[in-house]
Formats: C-alpha cells, structure tokens, sequence
C-alpha cells in the first residue's frame, strides 16, 4: 500500500491497522470542547464545524463524525452524525511549517435551540468505517465536554438576583452603568478604625453567587503581583482577590471588583469554606473607614468588567474623596493645558517587557539585541518596558530586598552614557517604538532607599520595619514630609534629561506600600504627589 511520510516522501505500507490511523488523527471543534461558550438569546441554532486532522504517513480514509450531546427533552444524550461539507473553517487551523502535512476533512451540522435554556454539554466520537471502533474525544486527548449556556431575553433585574444573602451590613445602591447592557451596583460598609499599630480588620460577606457554573478571579500572588485563578462549582482561590468573575447557567457575566487606595482602606475578596464572598478590608486610618465593592452584571464579560473599572475611577477620581492638595494641583494643571488621554496606542499596542526575557541582569546591550531580534522575526512592537535593575543600587550581588536605590539615573555598568542615550538609540534604530516605559518601585526599590546613596543625602528619610516573611527587616524609605518633592524632582530628571514624557512612561509597584508592617509606616493614599 503506497503511502506518504510526514515529508511527503511516498513510501510502502504492507498492512495498515485503523488503529494506527486513529492514533495519528486529531480532532477540533467550533464551539470548543472543554470550555464554556456563550449563546446570544437572538441566536435560533448552533452551528458546529469538526475539523478531522489524519497524518499524510497513511492513506485518506473516509472519516465518520458524530456529535454526542443532551440538547433534547429531559436532556438526554443522543448522538447527531456530522454531514461532511466543502467549507473550510480556517480558525479551526494554526498553519504551521513545522508541522507534519496533514489530511483535512471538515464536517457541519445545525442543532435547533433547546426549548428550555438549560446548560447544553456535548462532545465528539469519530471513526475510519461502520466496521471500526468509534474514537472519544474526551476520552483520547484528556479534554472535557464543551458547554453552552443560552442566554435569556431579559436578564433578572436586582442584585438580590445575584449575590445570595449578602450582609444586611451593606449599604446596596444602583448607579448608571457607562457601558450598554449591564446593571450597576455600589456596596460600601464600615471597617473597623485603627489601634495604635494595628489597622482595623473587618469582614462582610457578599453571599453566594446564584446559579454559576465557572468562576474566575485576578488574586495578589505577592503584594506586587498579581495572578489569575478559576474554577468550577464553589469559589475557591487560595489567595486574596481584587476582581472575581462568575459565569451564571443563563450566560450573563457577575463581576465583583473590591475598589481600594481611598481613605487608607485596602479590600479583598476571600473565600469561606461553603463558598461565600467575604470583603475583607483593611483600615490604617485611626476613624472607622468604608469598604467599597462594585458589582456588574452583563451579557459578556468585558462589558460587566468596563462597567466596574469606569465606575471605579469614578470613586478614586471623585471631589469628594480628594484631598485639597490634590484638587488645587490638579486645578493648576488643567490651566496649564494638561489633559486627560486614553492612549489606545498605549494599552492596545504590542508590548515587550525586558522582565520575562532578560531578566534582573538587565543591561543597554541585551535590550538592543532583543529588539534586534524581534525586528529580523517581523514582530513590531509599539510599546518597550525597561524593567528592573535599570536603576542605581548599592549593596552590589545581594538579593533585591537588601538592595537600595541611590540615584536617579541608570546605573553605570549596565547603562554607560545614561538612560537618554539608550532611548535615543532604540528610538533611530526602531522608529516604530512610540513609547518607551520605566518601571521602578514606588518606595525607591524593593529594599527601598539606600542610606548612603545621593537620595538620601538630599530628601529626609526614615527607617521602617518590613511585614514578616520574604521581605522582613528594616529598610529606608523617603520620609511622607518629602515624598512629594522627591518624586517631582525626579520625574523632572525624566522630563528633561532622558525622555520626553509625551513618549514615557513611568510604571510604578504599588504593592510596595504594603510592605511596612504597621500602620503608621504605610504610606496613606494622599502622602505623594505620584
């Protein structure tokens, strides 16, 4: 039996097996196995389209396809064979040239709308003949049943729909909601005041999500970092969260958002053991503070998380909770002319960060090479982020948390001719780079301030103790007096001596106020002009 290997060489087969044809084969599915999709309430079917891959090292054979799902009454599995069709489904397919030449035979079917919007599960089986064994997809390839969740003509209205038995504790307003399709809700209630050295810890339960069948959550790793979590049935992350998202069997999208920085109150969302939300909130402030929780729903994800994070800047942004300095600065820089910008070409750009490619031992040269190299892949980049270790620091071959920052500029063995000369290269050899970033820790640098660098000999500092754990000791920091003079100086430094700051930058880690452990040494929201 002539064949041909995967290069396409013909060679010869005396007897071939289906089931090493089976082994060989591969199977994809629109809409995807092992994930949840969506069906709009408008839409009256579900197309599915099967892409069958067999490998070219054995003879086209004439595939049988069948979708297996419980879409009928008293959601019954039953089996729909797949009619093969001409269409070619291409985002079904990832061209690749290192890929072993493959057969492709595409297969379709309509499935009405179920009459009742239960959740519809489904998976696939396939074969070579009626004489062979069926192949499972879930069984073969370790991937679970896909999912449809139908969604309904008019979403319940009222958060009682939402949130079971959430505490009486919450004061529960509806406000209008900046993005279409969604409803809005703002949850405040008190925390606890602050004793001596201790912040004032209080926890509100927010209930139990009604009706989800997928969570997922963006948690705090670190105090720095954060990470995405997920799961199915009971919320469940092992670390604090800042944003949970539950996807309901109706196909609407709950998001909860725990807004922090005002009034010296840092929530998070945590877990108890039957899968309640608690609010857990911190108060460094010595008067009883607010929690603040938004709650969004929406027909998709990103419109319930817009709703959240506009009304979020709301709150940060608000008079209300601005201090008079602040407000008086901001006024005198919208007289200057200093307006608000989206920069979509910012956050909707392609970005490199030297953090995951180069690492902490980060110097001019590596960044050269490293756009170099993107440049001869045909991969352009808008946006460039110069990470850690571009800075000044003493205590040379120590860990980050015992090292200090001692100047404005760059440091000397890794950045020669300065900061300004690295961007004036990058900018003549990649034109297509608009901005440049530069990221730096908000108190001067994971060990904070060196006592015997350049900045300590110019603003007052102090000595605070870190929290216990992988950043204990003590470490200096600039003092609250001098914070904002500090940072105007070197942002200054920026302005005129390396970037033009219409092209720059500046990403700070916030996460670094968290690192005092008590709470007068924790930096309040309005301590720096930052």
């Amino acid at each position: 039996m002539a064949a041909n290997n995967p290069i396409g060489k013909p060679f010869k087969l005396r007897f071939v097996r289906s089931a090493q044809m089976l082994l060989f084969s591969n199977a994809l599915c629109d809409p995807p196995l092992g994930q949840a999709t969506v069906v709009p309430f408008d839409h009256q079917k579900i197309n599915f389209t099967v892409l069958l891959e067999s490998s070219k090292s054995f003879p086209e054979q004439n595939w049988e396809a069948v979708l297996w799902h419980n879409g009928h009454e008293n959601q019954e599995w039953k089996e729909l064979e797949l009619q093969e069709t001409s269409s070619r489904h291409q985002p079904l397919v990832i061209q690749n040239d290192s890929r072993p030449s493959v057969y492709r035979r595409w297969f379709s079917i309509n499935v009405p709308k179920p009459s009742r919007p239960e959740p519809l599960y489904f998976t696939l089986k396939y074969r070579l003949s009626a004489s062979d064994t069926w192949k499972w997809v879930n069984e073969h390839s370790n991937c679970n049943d896909g999912v449809l969740y139908f969604q309904r003509e008019a979403p319940p209205q009222g958060l009682v729909n939402y949130l079971k038995d959430y505490s009486p504790d919450f004061s529960v307003n509806q406000v209008e909601s900046e993005t279409p399709n969604t409803q809005l809700w703002s949850l405040t209630s008190s925390v606890k005041a602050a004793q001596v050295k201790a912040s004032g810890i209080t926890d509100t339960s927010l209930g139990i999500p009604r009706s989800f069948g997928r969570w997922f959550s963006l948690v705090r790793i670190w105090s720095p970092w954060l990470g995405p979590r997920h799961g199915e049935d009971m919320f469940s992350p092992t670390e604090d969260a800042v944003l949970c998202s539950f996807l309901r069997l109706d196909g609407l999208h709950l998001v909860l958002l725990a807004v922090s920085g005002v009034e010296e109150v840092l929530t998070v969302f945590q877990p108890d053991d039957i899968g309640n939300v608690i609010a857990h909130s911190r108060n460094d402030s010595t008067e009883e503070g607010q929690a603040r929780v938004l709650a969004a729903v929406g027909t998709t994800f990103n419109t319930a998380l817009a709703a959240v994070m506009y009304h979020a800047r709301k709150i940060v942004q608000g008079n209300d909770l601005t201090s008079d300095a602040d407000r008086e600065e901001m006024q005198h820089a919208l007289k200057k002319d200093v307006k608000a910008e989206w920069m979509e070409n910012w956050y909707d750009g392609l970005t490199y960060c030297t953090w995951n490619g180069l690492g902490q031992d980060l110097n001019e040269q590596k960044i050269f090479d490293a756009l170099d190299v993107l440049k001869d892949n045909g991969i352009q980049i808008t946006n460039l982020i110069i990470d850690d270790n571009w800075q000044s620091l003493d205590n040379h071959g120590q860990s980050q948390f015992q090292r200090g920052w001692t100047d404005f500029d760059a440091n000397k063995e890794g950045f020669p001719s300065g900061l300004k000369h690295t961007a004036i290269e990058i900018r003549d050899q990649h034109p297509n780079i608009q901005h440049i970033a530069v990221w730096h820790a908000l108190l001067g640098y994971w060990g904070g301030v060196s006592p015997h660098g350049n900045i300590a000999k110019h603003y007052k500092t102090r000595k605070v103790r870190k929290a216990e754990g992988l950043a204990g000791g003590e470490m200096t920091v600039v003092h609250e007096d001098d914070v904002p003079r500090m940072y105007d100086d070197f942002y200054r430094y920026f302005y005129k001596s390396c970037f033009s700051m219409n092209q720059t930058v500046l990403i700070t880690t916030p996460g670094s106020c968290s690192t005092p452990a008590s709470t007068p040494s924790r930096p309040t929201p309005n301590s720096s002009s930052t």
